[in-house]
């Protein structure tokens, strides 16, 4: 007869994907139920591996065949998801990327602009309005209310070192720190489901909550993308076939979240030789024809494009 030891936990695992693309130059990410979960489900046992199985579950939800994709983070907080408190629940996250097609999703899923759930990561029309005016002082209001000089001091430091006023200071790569700070300052909902942070204020910051931690996890996807978009092309695999350098540069923004100084970013392209023209000229919209271009496939086989930051633009 054995004896279950007292401390044994039962351990599940569930697999999740953050599905990016981007579409009439906004960033889109594929969402189930009424938009506000990750694409998820459990391992299962006739799952080979965790990635057929991550592609099974993405199918069967969204009816979205996935290409690449790599793996991002594993979650394994305690109370990540408070329904199944007999078992701890790991998720295992993965970002991939896609193009989106009219054919894909099912009446429980669908595409939904990602600055749905992250409004103050958007800073392409220039200072966000939603961190100067509200998000800044309700943690300098938090870091004001810390139990020593200490405490605030520490809290401060945070502040300044993730959140801004300014677009010269704003580092874009800073999604998971922002929630996170957020989230410990009790200013988005997803805090009030945890018992040990004893958070009654209902005023949140607007932005979308998710269920379990899956808006954390999303922000861990935009900033992995962020961080890679510098160092990788990899914005053309969001792209289509064709397209204008305009295009182009629009759909980098929308990743970034920030403008890039026009000359400097076709500089760039040029430079590294990223594309290459393809005869064709398309209308502009009240501008002369523009250029059509496509990716040079054999860049991604050369090369990775290291050590190159793209042009952002750094407003005073």
């Amino acid at each position: 007869m054995s004896i279950r030891d007292p401390s044994f936990e039962p351990v599940g695992l569930e697999l999740s994907a953050v599905i990016v693309a981007v579409t009439d130059d906004e960033p889109r990410v594929l969402v189930v139920g009424d938009g506000t979960a990750l694409p998820s489900g459990p391992l299962e046992s006739g799952h080979r591996t965790l990635e057929l199985g991550l592609r099974a579950w993405v199918e069967r939800q969204t009816r979205q065949k996935l290409g690449y994709v790599e793996q991002l983070y594993t979650f394994a907080d305690r109370d990540r998801l408070q329904t199944l408190a007999a078992t701890r629940l790991i998720s295992l996250s993965y970002l991939a990327l896609a193009r989106e097609a009219a054919e894909i999703g099912t009446a429980e899923s669908g595409w939904s602009n990602w600055y749905r759930y992250f409004p103050w990561e958007d800073w392409r029309q220039g200072p966000n309005i939603l961190v100067q005016n509200v998000i800044l002082p309700r943690l300098r209001s938090w870091a004001a209310s810390a139990r020593n000089p200490g405490q605030a001091r520490l809290r401060e430091q945070r502040i300044g070192g993730t959140f801004t006023e300014t677009e010269r200071h704003w580092n874009e790569e800073l999604v998971l720190q922002r929630f996170e700070l957020l989230y410990e300052a009790g200013l988005v909902p997803e805090a009030a489901r945890s018992g040990e942070l004893g958070v009654t204020n209902t005023d949140f910051v607007s932005g979308e909550a998710m269920v379990h931690d899956h808006r954390r996890i999303l922000a861990t996807g935009i900033a992995r993308l962020r961080a890679k978009s510098k160092y990788r092309p990899v914005v053309f695999e969001l792209m289509p076939a064709s397209f204008t350098l305009s295009q182009l540069q629009r759909a980098v923004e929308a990743l970034a979240g920030r403008r890039l100084h026009k000359q400097n970013f076709r500089r760039f392209i040029e430079q590294q030789r990223l594309v290459e023209e393809t005869g064709e000229i398309v209308a502009g919209t009240g501008g002369r024809p523009a250029r059509l271009v496509r990716f040079r496939r054999e860049v991604l086989q050369e090369r990775a494009v290291a050590g190159t930051k793209l042009p952002l633009s750094r407003s005073a």
